[in-house]
């Protein structure tokens, strides 16, 4: 009878350690951005790349900061006039980048089962070093235009601003808002669109300013939804 008390207990100390890890899986997949990336060929077959290589979450984290970083002195350079134009199609790549940076360090941490202690931090710090570094680039080619550089600034501030109410959003309702209009993938399109223009076209300058007129309003506005969204939620709780 012992024995068989024994485990019995082993089987249900099993199936709790599996419902825990199942748990800790999902609340996981909830925190994350929906992308329908995440489910192409692609994107499967890179992340599984990833990991039979050795490659850690973190790591890919960090590589996002790198690659944001270069895209930010590559933009910084062009709009100082130290690059030619046709340097804003290495921003372009740079961006890109970082963005599959984003996308396969959770997709390592997760489906790889390679999520460490430290992962959320790595999640969410370089992408914040990450947007001020390349909106504060790219507002310095808008620096020809009255209060280009002004606007690169202020978008790179709410960027963080938007972060910061999605994530304090989570700690209070346990829901991650990702709504936009403005949110990071937005941004980083209209960033990528404009230096892509901006190599090829005339005036180059005048597109980066008028991508930022649109996307500090856009910003302001997706900061306004998350705080009413969140304010829903919390004035609904008994």
């Amino acid at each position: 009878m012992g024995a068989v008390a024994v485990r019995v207990n082993l089987v249900a100390l099993r199936r709790k350690l599996l419902n825990h890890t199942d748990m800790e899986k999902s609340a996981d997949i909830a925190a994350r951005r929906p992308l329908k990336s995440r489910a192409s060929a692609w994107a499967g077959w890179l992340s599984r790349l990833l990991v039979r290589s050795g490659a850690s979450a973190n790591l890919i984290s960090v590589f996002s900061v790198i690659f944001s970083l270069a895209a930010g002195c590559v933009l910084g350079c062009v709009g100082t006039g130290l690059l030619s134009h046709p340097w804003l199609l290495t921003a372009a790549v740079l961006i890109q980048m970082r963005l599959v940076c984003n996308l396969m360090d959770g997709m390592v941490a997760i489906e790889g089962g390679k999520k460490s202690a430290t992962g959320d931090l790595f999640n969410e710090v370089p992408d914040r070093i990450a947007d001020v570094a390349i909106l504060s680039g790219f507002g310095l080619c808008a620096f020809c235009q009255p209060w280009g550089i002004h606007l690169g600034w202020l978008a790179a501030s709410l960027a963080v601003m938007t972060a910061y109410i999605r994530m304090q959003g989570a700690v209070l309702t346990g829901k991650h808002d990702f709504r936009g209009p403005m949110a990071k993938p937005q941004r980083m399109a209209l960033v990528t669109a404009a230096c892509v223009v901006g190599a090829f076209l005339p005036n180059a300058f005048d597109w980066f300013f008028w991508a930022l007129a649109v996307m500090v309003p856009g910003e302001i506005i997706t900061v306004c939804r998350r705080l009413c969204g969140i304010s829903k939620i919390l004035k609904a709780k008994p």
